[in-house]
């Protein structure tokens, strides 16, 4: 399994981006999808995540309302949609792969697989 995001960039705050997850060696029926974040001097921290038991989603507070995760039809691609975004959503964006889990408020990055190379995501004030 392989993972790579893209489709970070700089954008003002207020304006949206759209993060792409895309995979090799798997599909999104059989992983449940998390993307995290990490901004300089800061933990990691889960941003969004799809769990493909129970097609539930789960936000972060801080992104609720403004970020939307979503598989694709290709089915080895997860999106990532942030609109009305804010200076504190700077970070680097990654995504990861883990096995199912009972309930998507049991996923984090502890129960994630596989991991892909982040894209920069940095919104100007």
């Amino acid at each position: 399994v392989q993972l790579q995001a893209c489709g970070g960039g700089l954008v003002q705050a207020g304006g949206s981006l759209r993060l792409s997850c895309l995979g090799s060696g798997f599909t999104t029926d059989d992983y449940a999808i998390g993307w995290f974040r990490q901004a300089p001097g800061k933990e990691r921290e889960g941003v969004s995540y799809i769990n493909t038991n129970d097609g539930n989603t789960y936000y972060a507070d801080s992104v609720k309302g403004r970020f939307t995760i979503s598989s694709g039809n290709a089915k080895n691609t997860v999106y990532l949609q942030m609109n009305s975004l804010k200076p504190e959503d700077t970070a680097v964006y990654y995504c990861a792969a883990g096995d199912p889990v009972d309930s998507v408020y049991l996923l984090a990055d502890l129960t994630m697989d596989y991991w892909g190379k982040g894209t920069q995501v940095t919104v100007s004030s």
